[in-house]
């Protein structure tokens, strides 16, 4: 028997934009797309008109792009098993639905929305445990089970308003494989009789979903653990097709976890956090709030894959850093994990420190440039990269450059105050006003070697310890009682500019520490 080439699909629902789950879906189905020589398919379920939120399709396909999901088949990248859009495809699932009708498999049902109130209303009195529509309760509904064959062909020519109900058969074993969980047993007691064709002629979920699934050659199903259980029921539905032989192998993702780990994550949790769980940012249509995205908040795609990958999977390694193709070469669904991913959004921001740390200076010099535009400031390609090499490895994203080197551009009009009381002595004083006459016959380029070189010499002029006033120059020049490299800081900041500084010091922290 010839194994089938694999092909996947993504099949979002335009409701919104794309949540972290959805987002970590579709990552796994093309991981596992990639590795196995297969196809990725992306379609449209949008099947609920009345759900339907517009923007959000084009939001869908953005994302993955943006992401570095390739699609190979879809509404845009079209393909031999178009439309890849469930609306377009409507008039095909009435089709199977009248088929599985025909073969005493599904039945048509006229129940009114008040029959059912009336049914729900009537079992909960009963205190019936599963208030359903099954193989019971149907038998005292109106569907064509119950109607005469004659009774049923008026009620459809009459153009009475229908929907198309599954049958399911009582005292059935429902068993399928799940590449992540193993065995799942489930007895047809348990599943109700699904619409598979609503009042409006459109199909539901479930009806459409394996119709697309069987048509577009689909192996493999990666999906939410959500539908678990949803799954037996599709099991059931491939077998009445009689498309048994090529049902996919599905695969349930375990949940992600709000940050604490207790229940789902949601919007709300994001929204408290103030962390983003949206791929891009999100402005809803209808009341005009803004979600935000990943893009937005700053995180580089290649961190966003690589912490939504580890979401739930891990190679059994130390490592944790995977381009995408590393991903693709390690990904496996033995190692996805049946237990729910808790969120932590501080480790997608290390993440996207890693990746910052990684990228040349020069590449994201031109990403903070137009930051300081923004700001007013004047800055020229050379003075940014050497910024960003000062503080790349201290940021997590490429706009706290920006707001970590202002004192680069402001000379500190006040200094802090715990380190001027401990530090700013005598010492200090002579030391740095060694160092700022120095510089007045400083020759050759100033660099941080040669700066570091020069205050070394003149502190052994002056007999005093490099460590005990590293900390007093730090503050003359920046401020601050900490930071990056000081003579790094120095270079950039040139030899008048450093001057002007510790007489700036010089002159005013005797004044603050008096005040003190």
């Amino acid at each position: 028997m010839n194994k089938l080439p694999v092909r996947v699909r993504f099949a979002p629902s335009p409701t919104g934009p794309l949540h972290a789950g959805g987002v970590r879906t579709a990552l796994y189905n093309y991981l596992f797309a990639r590795q196995q020589g297969g196809q990725m398919l992306l379609r449209i379920e949008d099947t609920d008109q009345n759900r339907y939120v517009p923007g959000a399709e084009a939001y869908i396909m953005e994302a993955l792009s943006w992401l570095g999901i390739t699609i190979d088949e879809g509404p845009e990248a079209g393909g031999p098993h178009a439309p890849y859009r469930q609306s377009e495809r409507k008039e095909m699932y009435l089709e199977y639905a009248e088929r599985l009708v025909k073969e005493g498999k599904a039945y048509y049902a006229f129940d009114t929305t008040e029959d059912l109130d009336e049914m729900r209303k009537r079992l909960e009195e009963a205190k019936v445990a599963a208030v359903q529509y099954n193989a019971i309760t149907r038998q005292e509904m109106k569907n064509s089970l119950t109607l005469s064959p004659e009774e049923t062909k008026a009620r459809l020519e009459s153009g009475e308003p229908y929907v198309i109900r599954m049958k399911i058969m009582p005292k059935e074993d429902i068993r399928f494989n799940d590449l992540i969980r193993g065995w799942v047993v489930v007895h047809s007691s348990q599943i109700d009789d699904k619409v598979l064709l609503k009042s409006d002629g459109m199909p539901t979920y479930h009806l459409a979903n394996i119709v697309d699934d069987h048509l577009m050659g689909i192996t493999h199903v990666i999906r939410g653990e959500e539908w678990l259980p949803s799954a037996p029921l599709h099991v059931l539905l491939y077998r009445y097709f009689g498309w048994e032989n090529t049902m996919p192998q599905f695969a349930h993702l375990p949940l992600l976890l709000k940050p604490d780990g207790n229940g789902k994550l949601s919007k709300r949790d994001a929204d408290l956090g103030g962390f983003p769980i949206f791929p891009l940012q999100w402005t809803d249509p209808n009341t005009g709030d803004i979600a935000k995205g990943f893009r937005e908040e700053g995180y580089s795609p290649e961190a966003t894959a690589n912490f939504l990958a580890l979401l739930g999977w891990n190679a059994g390694t130390e490592q944790e850093i995977f381009s995408m193709e590393e991903l693709i070469k390690t990904f496996s669904f033995e190692r996805v994990h049946k237990a729910g991913a808790r969120f932590d959004i501080q480790k997608a921001n290390w993440f996207n420190q890693q990746y910052l740390k990684m990228k040349d200076d020069a590449e994201i010099a031109s990403e903070v440039k137009p930051l300081y535009a923004t700001q007013g400031i004047e800055v020229n390609d050379e003075q940014v990269i050497q910024i960003v090499h000062l503080l790349k490895d201290r940021v997590h994203f490429v706009k706290e450059i920006v707001a970590e080197s202002i004192f680069l551009f402001n000379a500190p009009k006040e200094y802090d105050q715990e380190v001027a009381l401990k530090k700013w002595n005598e010492e200090a004083v002579n030391a740095i006003s060694g160092f700022k006459d120095s510089l007045e016959t400083f020759e050759g380029d100033f660099t941080a070697d040669h700066i570091k070189h020069s205050l070394h010499a003149t502190m052994e002029t002056l007999g005093i310890k490099m460590g005990k006033i590293m900390q007093a120059l730090r503050l003359a020049v920046t401020g601050a009682g900490a930071g990056p490299d000081l003579m790094v800081i120095m270079e950039i900041l040139g030899k008048q500019e450093v001057t002007n500084r510790l007489v700036n010091a010089l002159d005013r922290l005797p004044a603050q520490i008096r005040l003190a």
